[in-house]
């Protein structure tokens, strides 16, 4: 049998991928190795595969450290060949053959079947996923590219136009995990409120999760990534009134400075957003919000940069991540804005936003000691449970850890007794 680990880097988006593709070896052929399983020089890698993150600097600088250490692996004869795949590959096409010799094949971000046929598998139609560890969660990428052209923004250059997933092809999935346990399905896309229109000439997410809805052991459907602009009123139906739909959504705004905004071609301006949020609350009672924001766009100034912080307080976002701008090459904003602000003046900004959610996630998290909340449970940790409420997406947001025993994967009551910035914890209530 051929030996064979994938590192992915980047997003839950790249982790699907992954799946999709490990999911069309044939297992008679193919041994996987495991995130904690190391090749040695009597067993070394047949094959080491590296699905690569090519959105921003940091991204980019780990994804091509990630690709040096794997041909030091191959230089030390533990591992036969280094195949690179995914954005950065995709984005430095011409650049990184002649740069890094070493790695045996490249490959685009959607080239799924070059990759198979070299490692001598015929391309498929799967909606399969390899699941080695048992979660009772999955992501769902729903779409590909996209089809907006926000000016920091490299995705539609690297991963191309919005494309659709059949709604028919996505609910045979979900069946499919659904059968293996899973009993919460994440969306996922570039813009998980765009889909649909390329397909069936409208806003079909609202349609999807219905369909999803109707699957057999399919507890809860939590949304990610969803533009601001034309957000679907049919959407805020289904938060409000199917009981399967966590009352949670994920929706980056970015900034809220009209000047800002339009710089970053977010076709939005301050007051459209704060309708929306206000309409958010309003419309789905309870619902938590998570956001995410940019600071030191070219063009925030200390006007701008006081109307974000003034904002973020009264928006009182339960979650909240932000980053500081990073120039990349090819988008609007490189091109047309100076990136004039100067890195510690980004991060002394980035501090002090991050500082204001700690106070704000603090004080949710603190209203909500001594109530009652379902859990979804995650894993086991040191004998206690680590678990998540409806409240609380995988690895963003912070977790409930529970003294007791259960499966992971399972359901269970608890009573909040303590919080603090970003994890709480909880005892079971016995039944």
């Amino acid at each position: 049998m051929k030996r064979l680990k994938v590192l992915t880097l980047g997003c839950s988006k790249n982790g699907v991928d992954t799946e999709h593709l490990l999911a069309q070896l044939p297992v008679d052929d193919f041994r996987i190795l495991e995130d904690d399983e190391n090749p040695d020089k009597e067993h070394p890698l047949d094959y080491l595969l590296l699905n690569t993150c090519g959105f921003i600097g940091d991204a980019k600088e780990e994804s091509i450290e990630a690709i040096l250490e794997a041909v030091q692996l191959k230089n030390e004869g533990l591992v036969k060949e280094v195949v690179v795949f995914g954005c950065l590959s995709q984005r430095y096409s011409e650049e990184l053959p002649s740069e890094i010799p070493e790695v045996d094949a490249w490959f685009g971000a959607r080239d799924f079947d070059p990759i198979l046929r070299y490692l001598g598998v015929e391309p498929r139609i799967c909606t399969d996923r390899y699941l080695p560890v048992h979660k009772g969660y999955a992501y769902l990428k729903i779409s590909e590219g996209c089809d907006r052209r926000c000016s920091y923004c490299a995705i539609p250059f690297i991963r191309g136009a919005h494309k659709s997933v059949p709604m028919e092809q996505l609910v045979e999935e979900a069946e499919k995990l659904a059968q293996r346990g899973v009993k919460e399905l994440i969306l996922i896309a570039q813009d998980t409120t765009f889909y649909g229109l390329d397909l069936y000439h409208r806003r079909a997410l609202a349609d999807l999760i219905r369909k999803l809805s109707a699957i057999e052991g399919i507890e809860w459907i939590r949304i990610h990534y969803s533009y601001p602009a034309d957000f679907p009123d049919d959407v805020l139906k289904e938060m409000a009134e199917n009981p399967k739909v966590c009352k949670y959504l994920d929706i980056p705004l970015q900034h809220i400075s009209d000047l800002v905004l339009d710089r970053m071609h977010r076709h939005v301006d301050g007051a459209w957003t704060r309708n929306l949020i206000s309409r958010l609350r309003n419309e789905v009672p309870g619902v938590v919000l998570r956001t995410t924001m940019i600071v030191g766009f070219p063009g925030e100034g200390e006007n701008e940069f006081d109307e974000l912080v003034s904002f973020i307080r009264d928006a009182h976002f339960e979650r909240l991540g932000a980053f500081t701008y990073s120039e990349e090459e090819g988008t609007y904003g490189a091109e047309h804005f100076a990136d004039d602000i100067s890195q510690e003046e980004k991060d002394a900004r980035l501090d002090a936003l991050m500082s204001l959610q700690k106070e704000i996630s603090l004080s949710f998290n603190q209203s909500r000691v001594g109530t009652v909340e379902r859990v979804m449970v995650d894993g086991v940790s040191d004998g206690y449970l680590v678990c998540r409420s409806q409240y609380e997406s995988p690895d963003v947001d912070g977790e409930i850890i529970v003294k007791g025993e259960a499966e992971p994967g399972s359901f269970i009551d608890v009573r909040i007794t303590a919080a603090d910035e970003y994890d709480l914890s909880a005892e079971i209530i016995e039944k």
